[in-house]
């Protein structure tokens, strides 16, 4: 028999083919054609042959749309279990993202669903009815096939504590070493589905992030025997490989591929053969059955999208990324005056998120808003030291690198094995200074607050975004402890509120920070 696990993973909404940025914009993903292309494997699948799907997670999240259906309109919640009760998935795991609107939010989008939520580390509170089990047994031709399911643990360094209340998260390699054999002794075949990532280079082993637990991929190989296929997620990367002897899977973002590992099992069951591969979808039309079961929701997110909110006087297009991140861009000054009148502070950082983010048009539509501003997340104020200012310039600071032509890079550590622009912040309400020439860790240069030099022990209270604010992003000098006060609405209304209170906005060139190479 051959065995074919088909996966997707880390979805974020993207269910048409575009990234949203005008009305009649094509793209080479999403979920209708990952459906379209999953359903044809499915009819062409041989009488041998058994097809497996597996959701990975992220998938309620992350998009204009779903921002549509998790503040606007409710009604279409029950969209996404239609549409992966129409796909035929056979299991589900949770994805950090899962939890960002909230647990009202998640139940009403996992509500009817025809497949089981696996999850063999997270433990839901009393009441809950998101988790079925640890794992699945499936069967057919007298072949056993267990699906144990993991998410990334975590999440509780991310996520608002209200979001999460009563839920606990574990070591997906210690859940892994505990169910692993279990699960081996009733089955043939044991897939791990797991929304996470890859803490070592698959090939040498090496390290290539902070070994905090957010990503346990190779671990869970290396440590734990009897695996016979690891679908993974969570960092959006291009993976298909055979790690440490066993195929695996990642098919980056926004249903860009499908995952796809083949097993091929001999007369005693066994593995005889493997391979794995990432099946683009770039010539794959979307299902049509699902185009007409999504199209009114479509037709009222761009609707909505186009939406007037206000207007700016001045430039505040990104044109050049990285030239924004290098001397700042009055969108993200625009971005931190939001922060600071929201939360009445006066020192305030921000990232450009990634390079799609392309600012406002004179006339600012919902659409410019939420392409721009494209996470979740609501504000917190922390009371910080000078010293813990300094030390996350320092972290900003070895966001960029010099090349032999010295000319300023983006530093490898934010590149691979993901992009990672999200965790370079621009500041308002102080002068700073880098030095490119200096080693990393003593590059900050000059730094100053209301004209005058910061101090360690002085006192400071700053705006950051709730991901920062508890430290996302390897900022260990900000964490939930120095939390003082919280605004908990997030950032795409507090940008649209903003505009109603503020019809024309000026743009504003600050010229606070420089780079000295």
């Amino acid at each position: 028999m051959k065995l074919t696990i088909l996966s997707t993973s880390d979805v974020h909404g993207y269910l048409y083919p575009t990234n949203y940025s005008q009305r009649k914009d094509q793209r080479n993903y999403g979920l209708l054609k990952a459906a379209a292309k999953i359903k044809q494997l499915k009819q062409q699948a041989a009488s041998d042959e058994w097809v497996i799907t597996i959701e990975n997670g992220d998938f309620i999240q992350g998009s204009p749309l779903t921002y549509y259906t998790a503040k606007k309109q409710a009604r279409w919640r029950p969209i996404y279990t239609q549409l992966t009760n129409a796909i035929g998935y056979d299991a589900g795991i949770l994805g950090n993202h899962e939890f960002n609107y909230g647990q009202t939010y998640l139940a009403e989008c996992e509500q009817g669903r025809h497949y089981p939520i696996l999850a063999a580390n997270v433990q839901q509170p009393l009441g809950a009815d998101i988790i079925d089990a640890p794992y699945q047994i499936l069967t057919k031709n007298g072949v056993k096939v267990g699906i144990l399911g993991l998410t990334t643990a975590y999440i509780p360094h991310w996520e608002e504590t209200d979001h999460i209340f009563g839920w606990q998260f574990k070591s997906a390699v210690q859940a892994a070493k505990k169910w692993v054999p279990r699960l081996r002794k009733l089955v043939d075949i044991v897939i791990v589905a797991y929304h996470g990532g890859f803490e070592r280079d698959l090939q040498t082993g090496d390290a290539s992030e902070r070994q905090t637990g957010e990503n346990e991929g190779y671990q869970l190989l290396a440590e734990v025997p009897g695996i016979d296929a690891l679908v993974t997620g969570h960092q959006h990367r291009e993976i298909a490989t055979i790690c440490q002897g066993v195929p695996v899977t990642q098919p980056a973002d926004k249903a860009q591929f499908i995952g796809a590992i083949t097993l091929e099992l001999n007369e005693k069951r066994q593995v005889c053969q493997q391979w794995a591969r990432l099946l683009s979808l770039k010539s794959t039309p979307p299902d049509r059955q699902l185009l007409e079961l999504t199209q009114g929701l479509q037709d009222e997110v761009e609707d909505w999208l186009d939406q007037p909110v206000g207007q700016i006087a001045g430039n505040m297009r990104i044109t050049d990324p990285m030239q924004a991140r290098m001397a700042g861009h009055p969108y993200l000054t625009f971005v931190n005056q939001v922060q600071m009148a929201a939360t009445k502070t006066d020192l305030s950082a921000t990232a450009l998120f990634n390079d799609e983010v392309l600012g406002y048009e004179a006339l600012v539509s919902m659409r410019n808003i939420v392409n721009s501003y494209v996470y979740p997340n609501t504000l917190v104020v922390l009371k910080i030291t000078g010293a813990d200012l300094k030390q996350a310039l320092e972290r900003c600071a070895s966001f960029f690198t010099l090349n032999s032509a010295q000319q300023i890079e983006v530093a490898a550590k934010f590149r691979e094995p993901k992009l990672q622009y999200y965790n370079y912040d621009i500041y308002s309400g102080i002068n700073y200074a880098f030095d490119l020439r200096k080693p990393v860790g003593q590059r900050l240069l000059a730094l100053s607050y209301h004209g005058q030099p910061v101090l360690d022990a002085q006192p400071l209270e700053i705006a950051l975004n709730q991901y920062r604010g508890v430290g996302g992003g390897d900022y260990p000098m900000f964490s939930a402890a120095k939390i003082i006060r919280e605004v908990p609405i997030d950032m795409t209304e507090l940008i649209s509120d903003y505009f109603a209170h503020h019809p024309i906005v000026t743009a504003i060139q600050e010229n606070n920070f420089r780079l000295k190479k």
